[in-house]
């Protein structure tokens, strides 16, 4: 009877180079290798066979084994296999002794797993360089597992900080479907929302160039930029040509964001969008059967050339309530399957062509796009937004908050009204009507001067209400009525972009006076422009009998602000007079 010896023989102490597992059904080969480890310095454990190495690995950890090839119960490519899934990401150096000289069979040490191996009888000095030289690499292995694992924990913690900066600032997210899949710890795609004072909703989907860390630092500047510029009610392309000048500035050469920018307007008749280097934005129905508006990217993606204008890259269209904006970064479309074919927009529009009472329609491509992807490796950052076009994404914005004026009552002046009262003056001439949005600068302006934090909101939606009359219907000599024709809205905007630009006379004029009281306060606006003027009155009478028409909403909202709006001038100069008192 063969005698055993699984027990360890050697006490392990602080000269220990770690702990060896030596399998092999032959006692005498077991004890050859122990008394050689000994004096390698090495805690010795033993098994008899291939499934009691791994019943020993899963108990011991080991830092290095010795294994045998032909073996009773299990052999060693079995029990090698095995160990080497049980050691996932660690490196268990294992070295095949074997009396094997079969090429075959060497080949399948390395095939199952085996880091090296050694004829028998083995050479003790040719075994004792195979061993240091494994030490060298499970060393090596472990130094960088250290490393990663702590690049790893700081990259969690980065992550953290980051997405709080640049996503905690979004709102409404819960009225968006979104499906942001990162292929790293970091993503390079980012989601941004925000409100403009007037209540419009922007949302900005943008994409860098690759992924991870390096691609994600960009994120930080565009959503300062886009939220502090959105609060202050500037223009789509306003916002966009001031992001795409902080990235030229910042992001290294061949770095860049690809965009997908939507506004949904606060008056629910339209929608703005601007696609920069990213596949089309979608606009469909509600079960997204239908598109509507296919947006192709028009523009260069962000960062490339500090001076592109992004204004003639901006559509602007009709929607219906309940109809949807799909936005998806390059990494849905170019998603890859185990076979290596691309998802492609084309199958996407064959998902949405479907349709589903049941699902939403991220909801079915998401499943769609998992089905296809299987377990392939995710080779980008997967980004889809669902914009619905319905009140309920807006800002909730009273229009006649408590501490808002009461028309029927007079605001109380007192004594001090001279010494906390301001006016100033504001002219912009021919081209620089198309150059210069001046709405943000004077409502940042009497901001800084006047402090009407609670007021903002409503005066910003009065004066850029009136200044955009002034523009399009004074200036441009714009008739509304084309935004009922069939795309309406997308043709009176390309009109309009196109006699902003042969602008080269006309002038606009705003006065602004405010004046505080210890009891609230008063803001008269004027703006008068060069044009000849309109109807107003029947224009206004118009609007309310019918409430289908597709313009004027605004300035029924105007005039319901105010405490007084008087035309004058034919129509072509208009006071509005907006108070309040304070609570």
């Amino acid at each position: 009877m063969q005698a055993t010896q699984t027990a360890s023989t050697t006490p392990p102490d602080k000269q220990s180079k770690g702990l060896a597992l030596v399998v092999d059904d032959e006692l005498s080969n077991r004890i050859v290798l122990n008394a050689l480890l000994k004096k390698m310095n090495y805690t010795i454990i033993q098994a008899e066979d291939g499934a009691q190495a791994i019943e020993r690995f899963k108990e011991s950890q080991p830092d290095i084994i010795f294994m045998d090839i032909m073996m009773p119960i299990m052999d060693g490519f079995d029990s090698t296999t095995q160990i080497k899934a049980l050691c996932g990401n660690t490196f268990v150096p294992i070295i095949f002794l074997t009396a094997m000289t079969d090429e075959k069979a060497l080949a399948r040490c390395v095939e199952v797993g085996g880091d090296d191996f050694l004829t028998k009888p083995f050479n003790h000095t040719v075994l004792k360089s195979k061993i240091r030289a494994m030490e060298r690499i499970r060393d090596l292995h472990r130094e960088v597992k250290t490393l990663l694992d702590h690049r790893e924990h700081e990259e969690e913690i980065a992550e953290k900080v980051f997405s709080g900066a640049v996503m905690t600032g979004n709102v409404m997210p819960e009225k968006l479907k979104t499906l942001m899949r990162p292929a790293a710890v970091f993503s390079g795609d980012v989601l941004l929302t925000a409100y403009a004072p007037n209540g419009d909703l922007n949302v900005l989907l943008g994409d860098f160039t690759g992924h991870g860390l390096s691609a994600a630092l960009g994120a930080l500047p565009v959503s300062e930029t886009f939220r502090a510029m959105t609060i202050k009610g500037f223009s789509v392309d306003q916002i966009l040509n001031e992001i795409n000048r902080k990235l030229h500035a910042l992001l290294p050469t061949g770095m860049f964001m690809a965009a997908q920018f939507v506004r949904i307007n606060h008056t629910m008749d339209s929608m703005t969008l601007c696609c920069c280097g990213m596949p089309d934005i979608l606009v469909t129905n509600i079960t997204g059967t239908e598109i509507k508006h296919r947006i192709p990217s028009v523009a260069l993606p962000l960062g490339i050339v500090p001076d592109t204008d992004y204004l003639h890259s901006i559509t602007s269209i009709s929607a219906d309530l309940e109809d949807r904006a799909l936005l998806a970064s390059d990494g849905v479309t170019e998603a890859r399957s185990p076979d290596g074919e691309y998802f492609s927009q084309k199958r996407l529009e064959n998902i949405l062509a479907k349709g589903s009472t049941k699902k939403s329609i991220l909801e079915s491509i998401t499943e769609a796009l998992e089905k296809f992807c299987s377990d392939a490796p995710q080779d980008d950052d997967i980004s889809l937004v669902e914009v619905p076009f319905l009140p309920d994404v807006l800002a909730v914005f009273e229009d006649k908050p408590p501490s808002i004026r009461n028309k029927d009552s007079e605001t109380k002046k007192d004594d001090d009204s001279q010494e906390n009262s301001l006016k100033f003056i504001v002219t912009l001439e021919g081209p620089r009507l198309l150059k210069i949005d001046p709405v943000p600068l004077l409502i940042n302006q009497m901001q800084e001067l006047e402090g009407l934090k609670e007021q903002r909101r409503i005066i910003f939606t009065i004066l850029s209400e009136l200044y955009i009359n002034a523009l399009d219907h004074g200036i441009l000599n714009l008739d509304s009525t084309l935004k009922a024709e069939p795309g309406g809205f997308t043709n009176y905007f390309t009109e309009r972009e196109k006699r902003l630009e042969e602008l080269l006379k006309g002038s606009i004029t705003i006065s602004i006076y405010s004046c505080l009281y210890s009891t609230g306060g008063e803001i008269v606006i004027q703006v008068e422009d060069s044009g000849s003027g309109f109807d107003y009155n029947n224009y206004i009478a118009n609007i309310q009998s019918d409430s289908s028409l597709p313009s004027g909403r605004g300035l029924l909202l105007t005039k319901e602000l105010c405490k007084s709006l008087t035309y004058s001038n034919s129509g072509n100069k208009v006071e509005a007079i907006y108070a309040w008192n304070n609570h």
